[in-house]
């Protein structure tokens, strides 16, 4: 089993695609105009690295990285990592395992002083990233903007309630 860990290509779309459904099932699918509008732009921004694992050829999982550059911490940057999954199929193989090692490799060149993510609720998740060395340091927050096309979080009231 041969795990390769590269950056995403025009090519994987079609698979990351796919890795984010497992991960928002209810979104709704985009049109490929916009998936390639999208798609160009993120090459385009400085800083940005959607990387992808690769298990015997066939696309497993995806982590988008993200270095902001940062003027505290004598200049040094943060990376942030977003949209962190492995295909249910290749779970429990090291993938996810691999990609956050790629992430810390990717926030060491680029003189990071931290890399940030949100976990999602649960267990297994936050096992996952303690495992990878990440450590539940502060309290996260989101403010979800579209409330009519995002479902509640957990314990949260809908749009129609408030």
């Amino acid at each position: 089993m041969t795990i390769i860990i590269r950056p995403a290509a025009e090519t994987d779309l079609s698979a990351l695609l796919a890795l984010y459904g497992e991960l928002n099932p209810d979104d709704a699918p985009l049109p490929t105009k916009s998936t390639r509008d999208i798609w160009a732009a993120i090459r385009l921004q400085q800083g940005r690295t959607v990387l992808v694992a690769a298990l015997n050829g066939v696309l497993a999982g995806t982590a988008d990285c993200v270095v902001l550059p940062n003027l505290t911490r004598g200049g040094r940057s943060i990376l942030v990592v977003e949209n962190v999954v492995v295909a249910s199929a290749h779970r429990r193989r090291g993938v996810g395992r691999q990609l956050m090692d790629a992430a810390v490799r990717l926030a060491e060149s680029a003189g990071c002083y931290k890399i940030q993510l949100l976990a999602a609720d649960g267990h297994e998740a936050h096992t996952f990233y303690r495992a990878c060395g990440f450590r539940p340091l502060a309290q996260g927050f989101r403010r979800y903007l579209d409330h009519d096309r995002i479902a509640p979080e957990p314990g949260e009231r809908s749009r129609s309630q408030h």
